[in-house]
């Protein structure tokens, strides 16, 4: 169990240390689909790591927590996308999103436990940033719908590979204390840094 949850973890980290800073807001998404909408969480640090992070999170707090934060963050999520396909300026929106990924990784590092309404929340306030940023790519999408939909689903998977190592970790808290500290929450900052 230790080696394979080992192995994974290297193969993880090797892949986040290959993708670019802080770039998937770049706004080129012209001719974009269902597929770069699935490829588009997992081409951006600050993406990757927030939505694992949700889940790790979730998995961590248990009971009703392990369904209901990934729920209300892929619903806050999208209702924000929403909002930021009308345009509207909102400001400092990639330190905002790079603190989510910051705070989400001490959650993590410390066990953070906290009420369920507290914890809904908080995933509330950050899954507005990103699906605010990601409203900001639809217009430019050649089906914009499509392009949701893939977001949607490649975020819920990704909350699920979270929930899964929270559980599968749980008698390792180590591993995910230091995932918390060295992983995400040294991402954040290096993402919020200028």
């Amino acid at each position: 169990m230790k080696a394979k949850i080992s192995l994974s973890w290297l193969g993880l980290c090797i892949y986040m240390v290959s993708l670019p800073v802080a770039q998937a807001h770049t706004f080129d998404t012209y001719d974009a689909g269902l597929a770069a909408g699935l490829a588009h969480p997992f081409l951006g640090l600050d993406h990757l790591l927030a939505m694992i992070a949700v889940g790790i999170w979730a998995g961590q707090l248990g009971g009703r927590a392990i369904w209901l934060v990934p729920l209300t963050f892929v619903s806050v999520m999208s209702a924000a996308a929403a909002l930021g396909t009308l345009g509207l300026s909102l400001p400092l929106l990639e330190p905002a999103i790079a603190s989510s990924v910051l705070v989400l990784g001490l959650l993590i590092a410390g066990s953070v436990r906290v009420p369920t309404s507290a914890s809904v929340s908080l995933v509330a306030l950050f899954a507005l940033l990103h699906g605010y940023a990601h409203g900001l790519e639809l217009p430019q999408a050649a089906s914009p719908m499509l392009y949701g939909i893939g977001f949607v689903l490649a975020t819920a998977l990704l909350h699920g590979f979270g929930i899964g190592f929270a559980q599968s970790s749980g008698q390792y808290k180590i591993i995910q204390r230091v995932m918390g500290y060295s992983l995400i929450a040294a991402s954040g900052l290096l993402l919020a840094a200028p």
